[in-house]
């Protein structure tokens, strides 16, 4: 049975692991292979691994980090960061990554999508759409290259493209609500969830638990992501990789109602 998915984010900054607010002033928290070990022992359903700079470097993934994080790493890993070409994308799985995440690569060719689907399957192609409202009228927009470029591009009708294009899944990133800790941005999760049937994502804004059992209870099957959550404690933000064990887990997923 398809359950919904609590999803830790990782950031890599510098080779560090970071978290940002509204896609600035990243602060480091440790480090990525270290909190992977963590979320190993916490029995995590999956992990989202971005490198931030790769892209606004504009330099190749880092496959020394990826295959390090895929040998450590006890869960499903989703990887993006500097991802161009079928070629990287088919590396990235061969080095043992479940799923590989592009993102300002498919805004110039969007047929890296199907491109990619055809080599590695759809199941292994995601794309990350970080979004956030601009103009008078405050619609939402594509952004890339950590929030810096404006695409033009509606993420609703670009997601409903990328479907048929064949990608397996669609991370959204809420840009404005990164790192705000004050619950996800569900107009634009059911304004994307109204015209794709593939599985989705939702990154940007969680502050507890509790945010993710209401986007659960609201939309379902979804994956709910999160970073500070998972690497912040308390009002201080105290450095603590953290996540909810198996029962707290499934309590959160019955009163959700995702599971009887």
């Amino acid at each position: 049975m398809l359950r919904p998915r609590i999803i830790p984010c990782l950031l890599i900054h510098n080779k560090g692991l970071v978290k940002t607010v509204k896609f600035g002033n990243p602060k480091y928290v440790g480090d990525p292979i270290n909190a992977v070990r963590i979320f190993n022992e916490k029995e995590v359903d999956e992990l989202i691994v971005l490198d931030i700079d790769a892209t606004v470097e504009g330099r190749e993934p880092d496959y020394t980090l990826i295959r390090n994080l895929a040998s450590e790493c006890r869960m499903p890993l989703c990887y993006g960061g500097g991802v161009t070409s079928v070629e990287q994308i088919e590396r990235i799985v061969s080095l043992g990554v479940e799923k590989v995440a592009v993102s300002s690569a498919v805004i110039a060719n969007p047929k890296l999508v199907s491109d990619a689907a055809k080599r590695v399957g759809s199941q292994s192609v995601v794309v990350v759409l970080d979004v956030k409202k601009t103009g008078i009228l405050r619609r939402f927009e594509v952004f890339t290259h950590n929030a810096k470029k404006k695409t033009g591009l509606n993420p609703v009708d670009f997601a409903h493209h990328l479907e048929q294009l064949g990608a397996g899944e669609i991370v959204i990133n809420s840009i404005e609500f990164d790192g705000e800790m004050k619950g996800y941005d569900n107009d634009l999760i059911e304004k994307i969830r109204n015209v794709i049937t593939l599985p989705l994502t939702t990154l940007g804004g969680a502050g507890s638990l509790k945010d993710i059992e209401k986007v659960i209870q609201k939309f379902g099957i979804i994956g709910a992501a999160a970073g500070s959550l998972f690497v912040f404690k308390g009002k201080y933000r105290a450095v603590l990789i953290n996540y909810p064990n198996r029962s707290e887990k499934e309590d959160l997923l019955r009163r959700a109602g995702a599971i009887e």
